[in-house]
């Protein structure tokens, strides 16, 4: 996928994933995200002429962190892989692909078209290796990357250490360097992947799976916390009632995440208060059933209890399973192309504060907030698990976990169907989320003048490729559970039947193997 949609994802990005290991029912996480450089403090940042009301431009050197997908490729193999092919065989249809070239497709077109202005910048001495005579290459012409090629080539006979040391990792630290940044080779080579637990919380007998912070995947557990005492199915899937209480609780969710999240290694992150019940009925209590209202950040503490992205899931004859995702950042990320190397790097730093008391302030050697996070749920009774699921996208990322979930979960819908639904997205897909509410088309006009009734700033329908800011999902599914309606052994006698879901609003296709 770095091959054939580099302005969505490859190795300048980052990448997490979660894996469900069937013999021991055990879900395990891996954070494959990068650090800022050792040389940016808060303090340099000032000096630069940065601050809290003029943060770090897309296409800075100061956006961009260690790049960790790399890292989380070679560790999530090695980690969680079978042991049947090694990274270099892995890599062989990537490398041929890359060399011989491939066909661009409608959607793939349509976004390098729009992030091509970053590859052509004047500073951008190599943004044209990602082009064709200077612009974009068109729907069905045949794009070929050399560079790219030579990059796998030297993961899959060096694997990590040949991507943070030596050539590489001097071709990215000049480029940092041009675009104003501090990273050294120093930064390079001391980058590690962490393997983590994941965080999850119970709703309705089926228990969702999130990477743990510095992800947002929190949100959605806030999220379902929230609205697990609502009559959700009672509401209609997609009356104003329904979106009203979502949106209501994503807001909630959306300003604690902001208020928050950072690094748990550099800052002390309430995750346990902030998943607790009583902070949720707390939370939920400031749902107005009839109109929108302000939201601020709550006080978890005190409540303990006694943009662009690509997405795969795999689930295997065992019933292992990788909900893994993998991205740039806005795109191309900052659209910054090191010499000889055929990727863009990604500008996840854009997300840091620069506010000094803020939990997610730049500091040396720190993850910022990250938007990607892929999803898993199991039964909350058995560990089995149900479905291996993620919906790429900015900060509609969780936005689209609940949604989709919901859709099978409370509304019967196949994973197909579940996916296809109109959904809503708060606040635009930017880190301003608990505002603008953008509505896809599909949703009725009488339910658009509701919301609207009800407070609630709403921009819509949103038709075309402009859909993607509602996310783009896959889902694999064991057993048809979110048929049925009694949900008590949600994986039956001769249930292990795999359904699968891709969503309409991006490239992709569910295939067995």
């Amino acid at each position: 996928m770095n091959v054939t949609q580099p302005c969505s994802t490859g190795l300048g990005g980052d990448a997490f994933c979660l894996f469900y290991d069937a013999k021991t029912k055990k879900v395990h996480g891996l954070n494959g995200s990068g650090r800022a450089a050792a040389g940016l403090t808060l303090s340099k940042a000032n000096a630069d002429g940065f601050n809290d009301q003029n943060l770090f431009p897309q296409q800075h050197g100061h956006a961009v962190t260690v790049p960790g997908a790399a890292a989380a490729w070679c560790d999530s193999v090695a980690k969680f892989g079978s042991g049947q092919l090694s990274m270099k065989e892995i890599l062989q249809p990537a490398i041929k692909l890359a060399t011989n070239g491939f066909p661009v497709s409608q959607i793939t077109s349509f976004f390098w078209d729009k992030g091509s202005h970053l590859l052509k910048s004047a500073n951008n001495r190599h943004g044209s290796d990602m082009l064709i005579g200077h612009r974009a290459p068109k729907w069905g012409e045949v794009f070929r990357n050399q560079n790219l090629a030579r990059v796998f080539q030297v993961l899959a006979e060096k694997g990590k250490e040949g991507f943070y040391k030596g050539e590489i990792a001097e071709s990215i630290v000049e480029v940092v360097q041009q675009f104003g940044g501090t990273m050294t080779v120093d930064d390079l080579s001391g980058h590690e992947t962490t393997y983590e637990d994941p965080i999850s919380v119970d709703y309705k007998g089926v228990r969702l799976w999130e990477t743990a912070p510095n992800g947002q995947g929190i949100v959605a557990l806030m999220a379902l916390n929230i609205l697990k005492e609502f009559d959700l199915k009672g509401m209609q899937h997609n009356s104003t009632k329904y979106l009203h209480v979502l949106i209501e609780a994503i807001r909630l969710s959306f300003a604690d995440a902001l208020a928050y999240l950072a690094d748990p290694t550099k800052t002390k992150v309430p995750i346990e208060e902030m998943l607790s019940e009583r902070y949720a009925k707390h939370r939920r209590q400031l749902i107005d059933m009839d109109k929108s209202t302000d939201v601020v950040p709550g006080t978890p503490w005190g409540y303990t209890c006694g943009n662009d992205t690509i997405y795969l899931t795999v689930v295997d004859g065992e019933g292992n399973a990788c909900s893994f995702i993998n991205s740039n950042y806005m795109g191309f990320g900052s659209g910054i192309v090191p010499k000889n190397c055929g990727f863009t790097l990604q500008n996840r730093g854009a997300n840091f504060s620069l506010k000094e008391e803020h939990p997610n302030v730049v500091a040396p050697g720190k993850r910022p907030f990250h938007t990607i996070i892929p999803a898993m749920l199991t039964d909350s009774n058995t560990g089995e698990l149900l479905a291996s699921y993620g919906v790429m996208g900015g900060f509609m990322q969780p936005q689209g976990h609940v949604q989709v979930l919901l859709n099978m979960l409370e509304f019967g819908m196949d994973p197909q169907r579940a996916l296809d639904m109109p959904r809503f997205c708060v606040g635009s897909g930017h880190l301003s989320a608990v505002g603008q509410v953008l509505l896809e088309d599909g949703v009725p006009q009488e339910v658009f003048e509701e919301l609207m009734a009800r407070g609630h700033e709403i921009d819509g329908p949103i038709r075309g490729h402009n859909r993607a800011i509602f996310g783009r999902g896959h889902v694999i599914t064991r057993g048809s559970w979110w048929r049925n309606e009694e949900r008590k052994d949600r994986i039956g006698e001769g249930e292990d039947v795999l359904w699968a879901g891709s969503d309409p609003r991006a490239d992709g296709y569910p295939m067995g193997y």
